[in-house]
């Protein structure tokens, strides 16, 4: 039996998921402190709506997924886990490492599913290029770097890198499997306190290293991810279209007679399945609800991005 699941948040990435929920056959409730909102939701899309306050002991909802601003998800993460929910959690979970570890060590102990949004683990050309590199295809992988870039998307709470990085660095981390033993962040605020550009520079066991550079203040948008292997680079572009987004260069680059040399190639595109990764990321959450296997996006990866984030921030006065 598909398991029956609410959103709770009708904002702007809420509604993404209550149109996919219920393309999927899953969408039960919808909820939202705006009460209006909610009830226009449930219209649409033919489901009840449940008022927040009611939400979290209601018998007919088995998970909920909390698109909410982020100071509010550890909270309603922990009180839907305690009254017996699976909950997949927007990015970021908190705001501070310890309210991350705390909701993260509830479903634990609760035995509950604790999925995070990282969604673009779920991308059919990071799957791929996820792939590539398990099989060896790049080499030894030395270096990665991201870029994400583009106008927009202001919050109150969020700087730029802990809006637009997380889902980098969750790539990041199923690449290399181990969180940096070295973070530098720099940052750089133009509108008010909050970064608007950040960079972060990570050193990983082994020598690996790692830049990301966010911004919402660039203008033209930029979804770039790009390993540097002794064999081979590869680059995940997300602007691009389906048959452009993975392309592998092989170039070659080696000494001659105490001299560095190289050649250049140009790209073969691989080939990728198109899919809609939050199509694919709800599906899989359905299937861990159902099935209770570990998500690969868990609440533990997501105390691990939260580390990084906070370690990389800049505080501005």
């Amino acid at each position: 039996m598909t398991p029956r699941i609410a959103v709770l948040g009708c904002g702007y990435w809420g509604s993404n998921h209550i149109r996919t929920l219920k393309s999927l056959g899953a969408l039960t409730a919808v909820s939202d402190e705006n009460l209006a909102r909610a009830e226009g939701f449930a219209i649409e899309q033919d489901c009840m709506a449940i008022p927040p306050a009611e939400l979290m002991s209601h018998p007919d909802i088995d998970a909920i997924v909390l698109a909410l601003p982020p100071q509010h998800h550890a909270e309603y993460a922990i009180r839907a886990i305690e009254a017996g929910k699976d909950v997949l959690v927007e990015k970021p979970i908190a705001l501070t490492v310890e309210d991350a570890v705390r909701a993260v060590e509830v479903a634990k102990t609760a035995g509950r599913i604790f999925m995070v949004g990282h969604v673009l683990r779920f991308h059919p050309a990071f799957e791929q290029m996820k792939a590539l590199i398990d099989a060896g295809e790049l080499g030894d992988i030395r270096y990665i770097h991201s870029h994400r870039l583009g106008l927009g998307k202001f919050h109150t709470e969020n700087d730029a890198l802990w809006d637009l990085a997380p889902h980098d660095l969750s790539m990041i981390l199923a690449i290399t499997g181990v969180e940096p033993v070295e973070i530098r962040g720099e940052g750089a605020a133009l509108l008010d306190h909050l970064s608007d550009f950040a960079h972060l520079h990570m050193r990983f066991p082994g020598g690996l290293r790692s830049h990301l550079f966010a911004s919402r203040l660039n203008p033209y948008r930029e979804r770039k991810l790009t390993v540097v292997g002794t064999r081979a680079m590869a680059v995940f572009d997300d602007v691009e279209s389906w048959e452009r987004k993975l392309a592998v260069y092989r170039h070659a680059v080696w000494q001659d007679s105490g001299q560095w040399a190289f050649t250049t190639n140009e790209p073969s595109y691989v080939p990728v399945a198109e899919g809609m990764p939050l199509t694919r990321e709800l599906q899989h959450f359905i299937s861990c609800v159902e099935t209770r296997a570990a998500p690969r996006t868990s609440g533990e990866e997501a105390v691990r991005v939260l580390r990084i984030l906070t370690a990389g921030t800049v505080t501005h006065d």
